[in-house]
């Protein structure tokens, strides 16, 4: 009977071993519990495919921006005198482009072309290194006109029809004929016909036909656009 008592201790603690270890897994299991037996909710981000919006921009790239939009200058013709009312000009205005005529009426002209930017501004050249600078502001073009000996300012009106530019081409009696026409607001007209090359005042043209009889021959001067 004495030797009982030691048995009896050694399965005590047997037991009592036992029962933490029970206990220790019991709890180890429930160390993420959040006070219910249901399992703890994860939230999870789901991917965003690459190339769709999020708000901001992926790293490295930068954030999209709408495309500038070209404000077009209106088509219109323009003509006017120079400051010393000395000699003529006409600006015509077509999809953003332009093509100008400087003109004395004697023997000086001068044609140029160029873009028109969305604030009106312009700068016309030709290969003869002649070039106009001007801008349009409201109903008038205003600029100089650099001819190389001299620098013309001028003021060009918007211009209704038949006010405007007009041009002639053609073979006359085996000559090469050019022909350049102002026609300003009120009627006047100032031009320039050259013949091979050789200028001289212009011959007045119908300006409601562009009709036009150069050395015997009828022509026809048409509008002029870029």
């Amino acid at each position: 009977m004495k030797r009982s008592g030691p048995l009896l201790t050694l399965l005590a603690g047997l037991l009592l071993a036992l029962f933490m270890l029970s206990l220790n897994a019991t709890t180890g299991t429930r160390t993420t519990s959040t006070g219910s037996d249901a399992p703890a909710e994860v939230l999870t981000a789901s991917p965003v495919p690459s190339g769709k919006a999020t708000g901001t921009a992926a790293p490295g790239e930068a954030s999209p921006s709408p495309a500038p939009s070209r404000s077009a200058v209106a088509d219109a013709d323009y003509a006017g005198r120079t400051d010393d009312d000395s000699s003529a000009v006409a600006v015509t205005l077509r999809d953003g482009k332009a093509i100008a005529y400087f003109c004395d009426g004697r023997d000086q002209e001068s044609w140029l072309k160029g873009d028109v930017g969305t604030d009106g501004r312009m700068r016309l050249t030709n290969q003869q290194g002649q070039v106009l600078d001007g801008r349009l502001s409201g109903k008038r073009i205003s600029g100089t006109v650099d001819m190389g000996r001299r620098t013309y300012g001028f003021t060009a009106d918007k211009a209704v029809k038949p006010s405007g530019l007009y041009r002639a081409t053609a073979t006359v009696r085996g000559a090469e004929v050019d022909g350049g026409w102002i026609v300003l607001p009120g009627g006047r007209q100032v031009g320039i016909l050259k013949r091979d090359g050789t200028a001289g005042p212009a011959p007045r043209i119908d300006p409601e036909t562009g009709a036009v009889t150069v050395d015997g021959k009828r022509l026809t001067a048409e509008p002029v656009t870029p």
